[in-house]
């Protein structure tokens, strides 16, 4: 009997279907294919596209070859920079993993920004103490904001993504209503942060060239930890799980679906607001007014996309994007049009968007050459 190859079309059939069974093979795919266009676009418009990758260069290592020199500082502001966005993408990925689809880590970073920069200026001014307090007021309080969009979700069968993209806003207006009410502040900053409330470390300054890299990656290290641990290792992770999977099958086995739905986007706002505290108290001197969001919130989305919803999937991502907006304005100093990394991962996320239509395209093509082999054989 002829061996029975059909199925996966010989073997470049059996190499798609190897590539496409994965999801991390996907997002590496896609990833490569947006440098590839990047590289396309920036030779028609008759740059060379050695700068682009000159600046990714000196972003993840430190050296630029242009003048043979290491500075660490840029490796530094690189980890900076993803810090958020991989704690976004968790709050993202988060949800994802649980049927839910959180747009509102946006609004859950501001709650987050806003308890932490009050608590840094109110708070008790001990050392070690007041960080801590401040990190942990900012999860508290977001996490409440994504518990409310998660209960009302549960209860009254509210849309998730209707309700969180309102609260986007309302967050917004009343964190800049809230924190303009602060004495000493105007329209853009309040008073400065006292030094106990900041997640500066002297230690990582001096190693990093002084860089703003702070007591933050440790948080987010946690967190990457955090969400592993739950989501794969615990009975929580399990119940949360099967609720994304098949709500009634999960109420038929004893899970209580209401609670799972709203500790889900709890804990999803927890991580948005975990960002919120890195960046108020790490990367500024003084509070901030918002005047619009930052958008680490949204990028969180893409980053959760990328990386198919699991930690270390989300690590990554938050890493490439955080190394290409780290490299814009290197870019921009070598020639190259800065917007050529938004292009990038724009590229990347309509790639991703697009992969559960190209496997079933693939598995299509597959399906009928299969036919066509039995036809032959038989």
């Amino acid at each position: 009997m002829p061996k029975n190859n059909a199925r996966s079309g010989g073997l470049g059939g059996r190499i798609l279907e190897v590539f496409t069974g994965s999801n991390g093979m996907i997002s590496v795919a896609v990833v490569l294919l947006g440098f590839l266009v990047a590289t396309v676009l920036i030779l028609l418009v008759g740059r060379n596209p050695g700068g682009m990758y000159q600046a990714i260069l000196q972003v993840v290592s430190g050296w630029d070859l242009r003048r043979g020199t290491f500075n660490v500082r840029y490796i530094a502001e690189w980890l900076v920079i993803s810090m958020p966005l991989i704690l976004c993408g968790l709050s993202m990925g988060f949800a994802a993993r649980t049927g839910l689809f959180n747009i509102g880590a946006e609004g859950q970073y501001v709650i987050g920004i806003t308890a932490a920069q009050f608590v840094a200026l109110y708070g008790p001014r001990i050392p070690g103490l007041h960080w801590l307090l401040a990190v942990l007021t900012a999860i508290a309080a977001a996490a409440l904001w994504g518990g409310v969009v998660g209960f009302f979700k549960a209860k009254f069968s509210v849309s998730e993504v209707v309700a969180t993209i309102m609260m986007n806003y309302i967050a917004l207006y009343l964190s800049r209503i809230l924190t303009m009410r602060i004495p000493g502040s105007n329209t853009y900053k309040t008073p400065d942060l006292p030094v106990t409330a900041r997640l500066s470390s002297p230690f990582m300054e001096r190693i990093t060239n002084y860089s703003r890299l702070n007591y933050g990656i440790w948080f987010t290290i946690a967190a990457l930890i955090f969400f592993w641990v739950v989501m794969e290792k615990t009975r929580l992770g399990y119940g949360l799980r099967a609720t994304g999977f098949n709500k009634e099958a999960a109420r038929y086995g004893g899970i209580s679906v209401n609670a799972s739905v709203t500790c889900a986007m709890a804990i999803s706002g927890a991580f948005a607001g975990l960002a919120g505290a890195i960046v108020s108290l790490g990367s500024f001197t003084a509070g901030r007014v918002l005047a619009a969001q930052d958008g680490y919130g949204f990028d969180g989305i893409a980053v959760a996309l990328v990386g198919n919803s699991g930690a270390l999937g989300t690590a990554l991502a938050g890493l490439l994007f955080g190394m290409l907006k780290s490299a814009q304005p290197l870019m921009q100093s070598r020639n190259i049009p800065d917007e050529i990394a938004s292009i990038i991962l724009g590229i990347i996320v309509v790639f991703i968007s697009l992969r559960a239509g190209v496997k079933l395209l693939i598995e299509w093509q597959m399906k009928e050459k299969a036919k066509k082999g039995e036809a032959s054989n038989g």
